[in-house]
């Protein structure tokens, strides 16, 4: 129930215009984020970016990533090259924290990865975007999904009646956003018309919890940095039951994330577990495939 806690807010409330304003604010300091560089450098496009996926474990990968020194990011979701295009590249640009020469600016938008226009609207501001998914085992990530919405709109029906299109015949409903999401292999086809697999990182959910160190040492790889953050970085927390951010010099507690991170999950049918893991399996056998790297989802799932 606890294992997509480490990850804060991909959408939880989405970013206003107003919060983006003020991070794009001459006086800001770098656009919200938590780094203590003062405010002199030029504000840049990114050079990176963090596409997806919603409740993969986007937040955890972002807060980890900035305490790196030579990683600049916004702390909010600027949506640009999903919701805010039309407000033009120097929009975007004002958005981004100042950075010094060798820094890389980044931010993360979860929901670009399932954006049918992202990959070409990025592919067109810079070829050589590196891009980073976090995913997760799609069957926990639709869970997740439903349960953060569960909590804004409790009315809503149960996770049952919103998976099938037809539940006496089995069908899924694949055009439930939270069903759709997981379909990774096919979201992916969209983005490697533009980018070539190499300029993408694929992140393990998962492995962000148990190994958070490893994941990043990847992380940091691709990105062409010194290993920084590293296991000292990191401790797990009982009882959230996931790692957390171990404070910097400067601050005098840990970072957690939020409280919003670590929901129980609602109980669900094992029989409709049982049909979505038969419904995602060759998408995500497609998706290793097309990766070249294999999740153990299905490993994963015959060991409970």
């Amino acid at each position: 129930a606890q294992s997509g806690a480490f990850e804060r807010d991909p959408q939880e409330s989405s970013t206003t215009d107003e919060e983006l304003s003020r991070a794009g604010s001459p006086g800001s300091r770098g656009g919200g984020s938590s780094s203590t560089t003062p405010d002199y450098g030029e504000k840049r496009l990114p050079q990176a970016l963090i596409i997806g996926v919603k409740k993969g474990g986007t937040r955890a990968l972002l807060e980890a990533i900035r305490a790196h020194p030579d990683v600049r990011a916004v702390g909010t979701e600027p949506h640009f090259f999903d919701r805010n295009y039309e407000k033009g590249l120097e929009w975007y640009r004002n958005v981004m924290p100042k950075t010094l020469d060798g820094q890389i600016t980044m931010e993360k938008t979860p929901s670009y990865f399932v954006t049918n226009e992202a990959p070409r609207r990025i592919h067109s501001m810079a070829k050589d975007t590196k891009l980073i998914v976090v995913v997760r085992n799609p069957v926990t990530r639709a869970i997740s999904d439903y349960t953060q919405t569960l909590s804004k709109k409790p009315e809503i029906p149960t996770f049952e009646v919103l998976a099938f299109k037809n539940r006496t015949l089995g069908l899924i409903d694949a055009s439930w956003s939270a069903i759709r999401i997981g379909i990774y292999a096919l979201h992916l086809e969209n983005w490697l018309q533009y980018f070539p697999l190499s300029q993408i990182l694929f992140v393990s959910g998962e492995r962000l919890i148990t190994d958070p160190a490893g994941e990043m040492a990847k992380v940091q790889d691709f990105l062409g940095l010194k290993r920084i953050v590293t296991e000292k970085h990191f401790y797990f927390n009982k009882t959230k039951g996931f790692p957390c951010l171990k404070k910097p010099e400067d601050s005098s507690a840990p970072r957690c994330l939020g409280k919003s991170k670590g929901r129980t999950h609602p109980k669900i049918d094992p029989d409709v577990i049982h049909r979505l893991r038969k419904f995602y399996k060759p998408f995500n056998v497609m998706f290793y495939q097309m990766t070249g790297q294999d999740f153990q989802w299905e490993q994963e799932e015959s060991d409970k």
